[in-house]
């Protein structure tokens, strides 16, 4: 689906982009020295050593017989006076540039030239390839929180497959019969069909007027649904976790909630600004990770849609119509499998392909923007003697819907990550001061 949908001005790729502190006593010459070691792991594991083959109508995975890893190795550094302004414009032009498809697809950006001599880095990897969630745990499997460890890079690492407990083969199992593709069709059936049918539901039914009911194809038209052009804008800043959690317990509502209530904050006040606040709620779609324990590779996600209540002016109002309209959306979810939830959300996205080659997306929009919380790491770690300092997701924009939200949390901070249409959403970076500002307005309210 992802290599499907992409072109040139749609890339769909995601990324991420780390800030670290050197070792005490690091030279001039350390990030020189530390690519060089990394240009050593020659030899490349599974996911990183495949590339996208496309044959008989299908796209399939295979061996690179070629591999070359200064392609996807670079070593970069910024102009003067390399403050978090240059190095945010390089990451939005390295972000917006399209992946060679002839190689496997992942790059990673080492970047020095900060005027506080951190070190950057800036990783992208095809969306087909992973989803943030197995992202994130491929990032977590080069870092320690032994400052002092040395560990193979990320693309050098051997993975186990994960053997599920209790499932050791007997000599029974090996003399029956594996299950024929029939049979396994069936299977999966009796869980996709349900799953099919409630996303269409979700579709066709009718909504609840006034209250915080979220349902597809019912999201405004706002500045956010047009077409977008191939150029990106990323904009990154980092709030205390204990601040969101503290809102959290004062108004019995998860941290997910309370970050949707932020978002919402900053974008009314976005939308304000630029004189283009609608009178009916945003809707926000936020994928939900179905992904079990140990699962690697691939993409595993479910939707579930989020009024964000934008219509409203009070920040409590708006949070609780967030939680209202969360939990309805968790309910139902939880009475599926994970087979039915995904293909409940493909059911209900399914229409949006026709709605954007149309243009019918612009005059109404499946939802209005992605919301995506992906967990990270609780601890400080360390990268071969760096400490990471703060983690930024970059995610992906795509045309009717130019704007993209996505936040990871890192030992008691949270990563609010903007990426956009650099043409359609102007003055980007002005949504970090109105993310502090509706943070700052919900803990007031809540005294």
């Amino acid at each position: 689906m992802f290599l499907w949908l992409e072109g040139r001005r749609q890339p769909m790729h995601v990324g991420g982009l780390q800030l670290y502190t050197p070792p005490e006593g690091a030279g001039d010459d350390f990030v020189g020295k530390l690519v060089e070691s990394w240009r050593e792991h020659t030899t490349t594991e599974r996911p990183f050593n495949q590339r996208p083959h496309f044959r008989i109508g299908h796209w399939f995975w295979e061996e690179d017989g070629d591999f070359e890893l200064d392609y996807h190795l670079r070593h970069s550094a910024l102009p003067r006076p390399g403050r978090i302004r240059e190095l945010l414009s390089l990451v939005s032009r390295l972000h917006g540039t399209l992946m060679d498809r002839t190689r496997p697809m992942w790059e990673i950006h080492v970047i020095e030239g900060l005027a506080d001599k951190r070190i950057a880095l800036y990783a992208k990897v095809h969306h087909a390839l992973l989803d943030g969630v197995a992202a994130m745990r491929m990032l977590q499997s080069v870092l320690s929180e032994d400052p002092r460890e040395q560990r193979p890079p990320m693309w050098a690492q051997k993975r186990q497959r994960r053997v599920v407990e209790g499932a050791a083969p007997s000599e029974e199992a090996h003399e029956a019969p594996h299950p024929s593709l029939i049979e396994r069709a069936l299977t999966a059936g009796a869980e996709i069909v349900p799953g099919v049918r409630s996303g269409l539901w979700e579709i066709v039914r009718s909504a609840t007027e006034g209250g915080s009911d979220a349902q597809p194809f019912h999201a405004p038209p706002t500045m956010f649904n047009v077409r977008i052009s191939g150029s990106r804008r990323f904009a990154a800043q980092s709030f205390g976790l204990e601040r969101v959690k503290a809102i959290g317990k004062t108004a019995g509502a998860t941290i997910n909630d309370v970050t949707l209530a932020v978002c919402a904050g900053a974008l009314r006040s976005y939308l304000v600004a630029q004189n283009s606040l609608p009178d009916k709620p945003l809707i926000a779609m936020v994928p939900v990770s179905v992904r079990a324990e140990g699962d690697e590779g691939g993409n595993q996600l479910a939707i579930l849609l989020a009024n964000l209540a934008t219509h409203l002016e009070d920040p409590l109002a708006r949070l609780r119509c967030v939680i209202e309209s969360t939990t309805a959306a968790k309910d139902k979810l939880k009475k599926m499998s994970k087979l039915e939830r995904m293909a409940h959300a493909a059911a209900m996205s399914a229409p949006m392909g026709a709605s954007m080659l149309t243009g019918h997306a612009k005059r109404r929009p499946i939802y209005n923007v992605v919301i995506s919380n992906v967990p990270g790491p609780r601890t400080p770690l360390f990268l071969d003697g760096m400490r990471l300092d703060e983690s930024y997701p970059v995610s992906i924009p795509v045309d009717y819907l130019a704007l993209n939200i996505t936040i990871t949390s890192y030992d008691g901070a949270l990563g609010f990550g903007y990426v956009a249409c650099r043409r359609s959403v102007p003055a980007l970076q002005r949504m970090l001061d109105f993310t502090g500002e509706a943070l700052t307005e919900l803990e007031d309210a809540l005294g």
